[in-house]
């Protein structure tokens, strides 16, 4: 990416965006926002931009960032932009890929067709895909970037856990427990998981011993907790040591992080792709690298 690229952030990005921007030897500027009373948005970005801009936004809690999406990326364009990549190492509504009854919104069609119109390329980290195989197919860009926490989060479990034996809390994230695995040869095991609702789920551990084990539970995402709850119960149950959580997204909605805890787990460690009191990894360099080749 030329040296002249400028990347712009949000106040509340601020530490995320410093890091990225330090490690791609990058210029950053703050988007300034204004609330009015009625709840609508007043955003000023600088009067002049360079033709490369990238925006950093995670999307967690998506829905009015989805609007500021809209408003800078049209306004950048404006204003001299003529390549715009979004940098979102939380990418949202990207579970939702098929109608399961008639009449209901395909999010992922819809939101990565409207990112699409706004932005030449794409940088994630660990999307929630499902039913496509390529970040492409979701969002239809010319440059989408998929990038991943397992390894980085293998890395600190090495320092952390002596011998630990990674475990996916269900089977969508037998991918993430195999990257992560053959990081440093850890053993892996993988539960199976029927969900009943956003609260209600039933996890039936695999069949591998654990008893005597330390076990870190692997996932992308932690967003109500009461999977990561259920299968840490079990795995104490079954005899574990002790069960860590690692994730590359830690949505943890309202009361999650102290279910998880009050379950049992011992430590929580999380990527900064969503700022959460329980980061430990950074992905800035992991960003910065993308940015920049």
């Amino acid at each position: 990416m030329p040296s002249e690229t400028l990347l712009l952030h949000f106040a509340e990005d601020e530490a995320s965006a410093t890091r990225i921007a330090q490690a791609a030897n990058m210029a950053m500027a703050r988007i300034e926002r204004h609330r009015f009373p009625d709840g609508e948005l007043k955003l000023r970005l600088p009067p002049q931009l360079p033709p490369h801009v990238v925006l950093l936004r995670t999307l967690d809690h998506p829905n009015e960032k989805l609007v500021e999406l809209l408003l800078v990326a049209r306004t950048a364009r404006q204003l001299g932009a003529t390549h715009l990549t979004l940098v979102a190492p939380y990418l949202a509504y990207m579970r939702q890929d098929i109608a399961f009854n008639p009449g209901e919104v395909v999010s992922q069609r819809v939101v990565g067709a409207f990112l699409a119109g706004l932005f030449d390329a794409v940088i994630t980290v660990d999307p929630h895909l499902h039913r496509v195989a390529t970040l492409e197919e979701a969002v239809p860009v010319p440059r989408a970037v998929v990038l991943s926490g397992a390894p980085l989060l293998a890395d600190w479990i090495a320092t952390r856990v002596e011998k630990p034996l990674l475990v996916g809390p269900d089977e969508e994230s037998a991918q993430w427990i195999a990257q992560a695995a053959a990081q440093h040869q850890f053993d892996f095991a993988v539960c199976r998981k029927v969900r009943h609702g956003d609260r209600h789920v039933e996890v039936a551990l695999p069949t591998v011993d654990v008893k005597g084990r330390n076990v870190v539970l692997l996932d992308d995402v932690a967003s109500s907790g009461h999977t990561l709850a259920e299968a840490t119960r079990l795995l104490l149950a079954a005899g574990a040591s002790r069960v860590d959580v690692a994730v590359t997204h830690a949505l943890f909605a309202d009361e999650a992080l102290q279910l998880v805890r009050t379950a049992g787990v011992s430590e929580v460690w999380s990527t900064d792709c969503i700022a959460h009191s329980t980061n430990t990894v950074s992905m800035a360099s992991a960003i910065a690298a993308a940015l920049t080749h």
